[in-house]
């Protein structure tokens, strides 16, 4: 199961990266420049181990990327101020009542990417908590 979702993630990180240049607000989220990155780096690791890592590695990929993704996300509802974003191109969003700056201007993260964080976090612990390494028959 972990490999499924690393390879499914890792395609939607990627489609998400690419896409955010041209809408960075798709689906009222915030995509910079530095939130694309990530994503686009977030997804080629998530299909390296989705498709040519250890079932094992892909389980524990899955592990660390649900806990981060989904502690990224309460970071965000327990940090975020009611706030506009101040990263250019983005100021017309308005004002989003949980704004978290990461880094004011270049990496901001509101209600909408804060809820799919957390759902992405989700996925991946999923995957991990439904794979059993032993045996290593399945892939």
């Amino acid at each position: 199961m972990a490999k499924k979702i690393c390879t499914l993630v890792g395609v939607v990180f990627l489609l998400v990266g690419i896409a955010g240049f041209v809408m960075p607000t798709f689906l009222n989220t915030h995509l910079s420049l530095a939130h694309n990155l990530v994503h686009i780096i977030s997804g080629v690791l998530a299909l390296y181990f989705g498709l040519a890592g250890t079932l094992a590695g892909a389980r524990m990929f899955s592990l660390i990327f649900g806990i981060v993704y989904g502690l990224l996300g309460i970071a965000g509802f327990l940090l975020g101020k009611s706030a506009a974003s101040t990263i250019p191109g983005m100021e017309g969003m308005g004002i989003d009542s949980n704004l978290f700056q990461v880094i004011p201007g270049v990496l901001e993260l509101g209600m909408m990417d804060h809820v799919v964080h957390i759902l992405i976090g989700v996925l991946f612990l999923i995957g991990a908590l439904a794979t059993k390494t032993e045996g290593a028959a399945r892939t």
